[in-house]
């Protein structure tokens, strides 16, 4: 059983079972502090609790960011430790930060995700997202070629024209400096 939960700073010493998955993008612990103090409201965690010993099965960070029709909900990392996948976390944070978005009149969720995370790009299309574009080098490698990603986004309420989405969006190359908002 889990708990649904604000992301607290005493979490970053309590996360290495989800951050050390391979495919779980990692930050610096000032980066996670500052997206706690600046947008709370879209920072929670995942967390056991049906045995005496709690532990995080997941957690959720998020911004809101841009102006105009580009006011949106932005997800920074979504992980799930791989002993609590397809229990329906993800899923669930990822309801809780499209409902936020809708709060905060945003006009649509994105996220990036790597072109090769096949497993990923289907979870998002079934909860309704799509490729807007595909930014080109996105995940830089220091070790070899850097990784395209996939701008996917999803619709809120406030987008009643759907203008933040396109069909075809695996076709509209970018680069990472056109990634402005």
């Amino acid at each position: 059983m889990a708990d649904t939960r604000k992301f607290k700073a005493t979490d970053l010493f309590k996360f290495n079972n989800i951050n050390l998955d391979p495919l779980t993008e990692t930050f610096n612990i000032s980066f996670y502090l500052s997206y706690l103090n600046r947008w709370p409201s879209l920072c929670v965690a995942q967390e056991s609790i049906a045995s005496e010993s709690s532990s995080l099965m997941g957690y959720i960070i998020g911004k809101s960011e841009g102006k105009g029709t580009d006011w949106h909900t932005h997800v920074t990392a979504i992980t799930v430790a791989p002993s609590s996948r397809r229990l329906g976390l993800a899923k669930t944070m990822m309801d809780y930060l499209e409902t936020v978005g809708d709060s905060e009149k945003a006009y649509f969720v994105d996220l990036f995700v790597r072109t090769s995370n096949a497993l990923a790009i289907n979870f998002y299309k079934g909860l309704g997202y799509s490729v807007y574009r595909r930014v080109i080098g996105y995940y830089s490698n220091p070790y070899g070629k850097d990784e395209d990603s996939f701008d996917m986004r999803k619709p809120l309420a406030r987008d009643t024209k759907r203008q933040s989405v396109r069909e075809n969006g695996e076709y509209c190359n970018c680069s990472p400096n056109d990634v402005v908002f």
